[in-house]
C-alpha cells in the first residue's frame, strides 16, 4: 500500500531528519566488502556527525579494517527509523552514509561530545573495559529515504545540522501517549475537525518532535496521516504535554491543523 504523501508543512530539513535519526538509532548494518554486520550499542556520533564504531576486542570488523590495504576500509551504514507503536509500516525512514572506516584514537574530547549527543551506547570504550579500539568513519555520501522519496544531503549541510531536541524521548513519550492516553489521541482527532475516511479502525501515534505530533489513522483501505503542528515548539516532555493540551482546547480553525492526502 502506497502511503499517504505529506502536504508542505514546515518541518526538520533533510539534513536535521538524518541527524535525528542516527541520535535515536540503537543499531546499524554494516555492508563491506564481502561482509555484513548488523552492530548493535556499538556506534556513537559527535555534535559535527562524526560516526565513531567500538566492537569489542577481537572482532571480525574490526580484523577487516586491520587487514585492509593501508588500513582503510570502504563501507556502507544503513540506519533504520522505526516508529516505537505498533502502527501499520512501521518503517519511517531509512538514512544511508558511505565512507571509508580507519582506526582511530578516541580522545577525552570525543567521549564527551558522545556522551551529549547520543545518550546511549559506550560513548566511546577503551581498551580497559572490553572495547577494540574506535574505528572512525569519514563520510562522502548521506542519503535519506521516506515514503516520498530519496534525498542525497550535502555533507557540509549534514555536519551543520542538529538532531532533534526530543529525538531520545521520542519512543518513551509515544509508547505512554498509546498506552496511556488513548482519550487524548482520540481527543486530538475530534479537535482536529478534519474530513478523513470515514472506516478509521484506528488511530495510533506514530512520530513526535519538538514541532508536531503526527497520528498514524488506519481505515479499510490503507492509511493516512495526521500531522497536528504544535503552537509553539517543545523542548522536554513537560512541554509536549502541555502543546498538546492546547492543541485540545485551540479553536478548530487555527493553522497548525493538516493532514495528509493522496489517493487510495
Amino acid at each position: 500500500m502506497r502511503p499517504y504523501t505529506t502536504d508542505a508543512l514546515p518541518g526538520p530539513s533533510a539534513a536535521e531528519r538524518v541527524r535525528t535519526v542516527l541520535a535515536r538509532a540503537s543499531s546499524l548494518s554494516l555492508t563491506t566488502t564481502g561482509q555484513d554486520y548488523d552492530l548493535l550499542g556499538m556506534h556513537t556520533v559527535d555534535r559535527d556527525g562524526r560516526i565513531s564504531l567500538h566492537p569489542p576486542a577481537g572482532d571480525p570488523l574490526t580484523r577487516q579494517v586491520a587487514e585492509a590495504p593501508h588500513g582503510t576500509l570502504a563501507c556502507l551504514l544503513e540506519f533504520t527509523d522505526i516508529a516505537p507503536t505498533a502502527a501499520r509500516e512501521r518503517v519511517r525512514a531509512r538514512v544511508t552514509v558511505s565512507g571509508v572506516l580507519s582506526a582511530a584514537a578516541v580522545r577525552d574530547t570525543d567521549r564527551h561530545d558522545h556522551g551529549c549527543d547520543h545518550g546511549h551506547g559506550r560513548g566511546g570504550g577503551t581498551s580497559e573495559d572490553g572495547d577494540g579500539g574506535a574505528l572512525r568513519l569519514d563520510a562522502g555520501w548521506v542519503q535519506l529515504r521516506t515514503a516520498t522519496g530519496s534525498v542525497d544531503v550535502p555533507l557540509d549541510a549534514y555536519a551543520r545540522a542538529e538532531a532533534d531536541p526530543l529525538a531520545v524521548e521520542e519512543a518513551a513519550m509515544l509508547t505512554h501517549l498509546a498506552d496511556a492516553h488513548g482519550d487524548l489521541v482520540g481527543g486530538l482527532v475530534e479537535a482536529a475537525g478534519l474530513r478523513l475516511p470515514r472506516d478509521i479502525v484506528r488511530t495510533v501515534p506514530y512520530a513526535l518532535d519538538s514541532r508536531s505530533v503526527t497520528l498514524r489513522c488506519e481505515h479499510a483501505h490503507g492509511h493516512c496521516d495526521l500531522r497536528l503542528l504544535f503552537p509553539a515548539p517543545a523542548r522536554d516532555g513537560a512541554e509536549v504535554g502541555e502543546r498538546i493540551r492546547q492543541l485540545l482546547t485551540a479553536p478548530r480553525t487555527c493553522a497548525h491543523r493538516h493532514r495528509t492526502t493522496g489517493t487510495h
